[in-house]
């Protein structure tokens, strides 16, 4: 049986995953920082599918929470989804740098480190697979978010490149608006998104796993976000920044 590790796995697209995985027959190990929260969705997956489910509680801004989860992913996984992440409010210039650099961290640091942590074991068996779960907005330039976020598509697709002939495959997954506890906790207000830009979580995990399967190394599910990405890639810098800010952060 197959295991997957999932960061940011309690709630949202790490939680969508976690349930399109356990009904495709992977074990799960569970990645997030809340314990008692962790311990609910794994006995809740077990249940409904009955699927091994194990929990990591770490917190991967911090250097011990990092650790411990590339010492699991060391022992072997067939595909990690780097999924967990946040958002800021504010702008640039009104974000304490202290958050920032938590962000690239989060964003950067530990995908980074658990995408090489994890690709030994997969290269040795020829086979596996990396989610990094980037962001519409990364073709955007808005702050500190997109400019993280473009990185981790940069550099899934580096990584896919280097280990493609091993059998194994990086994708960056860039989703637009999904439905989940993203914009709440980072108090963004969305009220003014229309309806028909919202994703739901299962589609998108739904997307990206064809997509993986497919060999595609960025993945952007649906349509609409894939011409939106469109514009933010080949339109000029002015009309970019136009469209950047009627979509919001």
């Amino acid at each position: 049986m197959p295991t997957a590790l999932i960061t940011g796995a309690t709630a949202g697209i790490g939680a969508a995953f976690a349930r399109r995985l356990a009904a495709d027959g992977f074990s799960l190990v569970l990645v997030a920082r809340d314990e008692r929260r962790l311990a609910s969705s794994a006995s809740a997956l077990h249940k409904r599918y009955g699927v091994d489910a194990e929990v990591l509680a770490a917190d991967l801004s911090r250097e011990e929470g990092l650790a411990a989860v590339e010492e699991r992913l060391g022992r072997g996984v067939d595909l990690l989804v780097n999924n967990a992440g946040f958002g800021h409010p504010g702008g640039f210039l009104d974000t304490p740098v202290a958050d920032e650099l938590t962000m690239l961290r989060l964003h950067c640091e530990a995908v980074l480190r658990l995408t090489r942590a994890a690709l030994p074991y997969m290269i040795g068996k020829g086979r596996g697979g990396v989610v990094n779960v980037a962001s519409v907005a990364a073709f955007f330039p808005r702050g500190t978010y997109s400019a993280s976020k473009a990185w981790v598509v940069s550099f899934s697709e580096s990584a896919a490149a280097e280990v493609g002939g091993a059998g194994v495959r990086v994708m960056a997954l860039c989703p637009g608006f999904v439905r989940t506890e993203f914009h709440e906790r980072a108090e963004i207000d969305v009220s003014g998104i229309p309806r028909p830009l919202w994703l739901p979580a299962g589609r998108v995990a739904d997307d990206a796993m064809r997509d993986l399967a497919r060999g595609v190394r960025v993945s952007i599910p649906s349509a609409r976000y894939k011409v939106i990405a469109a514009i933010g890639r080949y339109v000029p810098r002015s009309l970019m920044n136009l469209v950047a800010q009627r979509l919001g952060r």
